[in-house]
């Protein structure tokens, strides 16, 4: 199946405005990033933009790979990772997301004594990526039905890594399908937490991708490992979209 005259332009004018980008507001979401590891964007992508996103699915092109979850351990569900050129609406959501999270993910990496910065531009941070081998694109479409779910995991796909990424849910829970809540764990020694991060369509949750900072009694930063996953979809069918800013080897 191939997308109409009339269709590219409607997905390629909303991509000029990302989403609710601009609306956001990003000292909340630093401050819960800081505090959880996770923090809600809400409508960030309207339903239209998320049931052209969901739409994609069922077509061939433009994907590099299929993951079948059950196949490799991973949980229930299937995703493909989207091949490069990304569909414009991503395009343009991947580079205005990536500046407004380097502060934080410069700041964390200082907090743990990981001496690594990030460039101002997710171009100058792809180019990193790609001289190291790491040329494989990321941002990839999720697809949960009845049973279906996604094992607690880290999104790691070669040396350099970007600390934040971010998802979107593309259905409608109550209306689409039930179940299915996003779920982060995160732990250090002599402590474990899990949280359910509540979305509504559109609604976006960025989130650490496998650490984060916490202040500890004295002072320094103790490393925080961090988890997420899908819980079992009760019913229905559940699309989503990931943005991960690393490219993969």
């Amino acid at each position: 199946m191939h997308p109409s005259h009339s269709h590219t332009r409607t997905e390629e004018s909303t991509a000029r405005r990302p989403g609710g980008v601009d609306a956001q507001d990003w000292t909340g979401v630093e401050r819960a990033l800081d505090a959880d590891g996770h923090a809600v964007l809400p409508g960030l992508l309207t339903p239209t933009q998320c049931r052209q996103l969901a739409a994609r699915y069922v077509r061939e092109d433009g994907y590099r790979s299929k993951v079948v979850m059950a196949r490799h351990g991973f949980g229930r569900g299937e995703y493909k990772y989207f091949a490069y050129p990304l569909p414009p609406l991503l395009e343009q959501l991947r580079h205005a997301l990536y500046p407004r999270l380097v502060p934080t993910a410069t700041r964390w990496n200082r907090q743990l004594r990981i001496d690594v910065a990030y460039p101002a531009t997710l171009e100058a941070f792809l180019e990193r990526c790609h001289r190291a081998g790491q040329t494989r694109p990321t941002p990839l479409l999720l697809q949960y039905g009845e049973g279906d779910y996604n094992c607690l995991h880290q999104d790691l796909y070669g040396e350099h890594v970007f600390p934040l990424q971010v998802a979107v849910l593309l259905s409608q829970p109550g209306q689409d399908f039930s179940g299915g809540e996003f779920v982060m764990t995160q732990a250090r020694p002599g402590y474990q937490r899990a949280d359910v991060v509540p979305l509504r369509q559109g609604d976006a949750v960025v989130f650490a991708v496998h650490q984060r900072p916490e202040a500890g009694a004295r002072g320094a930063a103790r490393k925080v490992a961090m988890r997420h996953g899908v819980s079992r979809v009760r019913s229905g069918h559940r699309h989503t979209v990931g943005l991960i800013f690393h490219d993969a080897r």
